[in-house]
């Protein structure tokens, strides 16, 4: 086991790599110059270039690549060019709402995902199976800005439940932070719950047809032991992986998210560096997120063990 991570870990690197020759030359590469950004729009071709020269624009594109990735090699995103400050302070400053709308949205969405897929799978053919498949369909059809402008419509502007926007520490209590994190979690967990769904009813209906099944209800087994306990944990490798490999649609959805509900969380970092042309911040997030789904998929090679003893690395 410790070989085989050893060696998934080296295999990063040359995909790192790969993602951060394509992020430098898709932000450089865009029709747009942050110096004039910067400088504004009564801004003279000599402010402008001066402030191309302090930021090192004026290099070669091969000089500024080799700068950046020798920043990277000892550990540092670079320096945002609007705020002046390390990318990793100003990614450190706005995780925290980001990790935590990621976890509640994880937990929110396996939970609910995994029981609507054994449940449409055990009825499969009735009514609960057709109204879960549906759901399913339409949670895949719906834009997920969509479905937060009509939570907040529903749940903070009529029954002013729960808060329209903003984010509350977890510091300032628990109820508030949970509250201020309710709507979010529906909103991008919509999505991921319609995958994890459907993945999880497909791969059961294969599981129940299997001989093993038949055995286990000659011997008397039935109802929830039989599906939780034998069919959900023979099940549970295709739905790890399903759920492994939605990070990448949680982490595109946070972008969104944050913006629709206001979160000040690397989401709307992203946004408003994108809008200024903060290549440092842009080029540091995309770096960070790539590390953290890499790693998450990692950890879902590894929890197959767990599930089936037949696995060995």
């Amino acid at each position: 086991m410790t070989t085989y991570i050893i060696r998934r870990l080296l295999s990063m690197l040359p995909v790192m790599a790969v993602v951060a020759i394509f992020i430098f030359l898709l932000v450089r590469l865009a029709p747009s110059d942050p110096a004039a950004i910067m400088a504004g729009e009564s801004a003279t071709p000599e402010a402008i270039a001066q402030i191309r020269q302090k930021l090192g624009l004026d290099e070669p594109l091969w000089t500024q690549f080799a700068l950046w990735v020798q920043s990277l090699l000892h550990g540092d995103l670079g320096r945002s060019t609007f705020w002046n400050d390390p990318v990793a302070t100003l990614i450190g400053q706005r995780a925290e709402p980001t990790i935590a709308l990621a976890l509640t949205t994880l937990v929110f969405t396996v939970l609910i995902a995994v029981v609507l897929g054994v449940t449409a799978a055990a009825k499969a053919g009735t009514t609960p199976d057709r109204f879960v498949m549906g759901s399913a369909v339409l949670g895949f059809s719906v834009p997920s800005f969509v479905v937060g402008y009509l939570l907040i419509f529903l749940f903070s502007i009529e029954l002013k439940w729960l808060p329209v926007q903003g984010y509350s520490p977890i510091a300032q209590g628990v109820w508030p932070w949970l509250r201020s994190l309710v709507l979010p979690t529906m909103t991008l967990g919509l999505v991921y719950i319609a995958l994890i769904a459907r993945i999880t009813r497909a791969t059961m209906l294969e599981v129940l047809s299997e001989d093993y099944m038949r055995t286990a209800r000659a011997k008397g087994v039935s109802g929830r032991p039989l599906l939780f306990k034998h069919a959900l944990k023979n099940a549970a490798v295709p739905i790890v992986t399903v759920i492994g490999t939605g990070v990448a649609l949680l982490i595109g959805g946070v972008v969104i998210t944050e913006t629709v509900f206001n979160i000040p969380g690397i989401g709307r970092l992203v946004v408003d560096a994108i809008s200024r042309r903060d290549y440092p911040i842009i080029q540091g997030v995309v770096i960070v997120f790539s590390g953290v789904y890499m790693l998450v998929n990692l950890l879902v090679d590894i929890s197959y063990t767990l599930f089936d003893p037949r696995i060995r690395y």
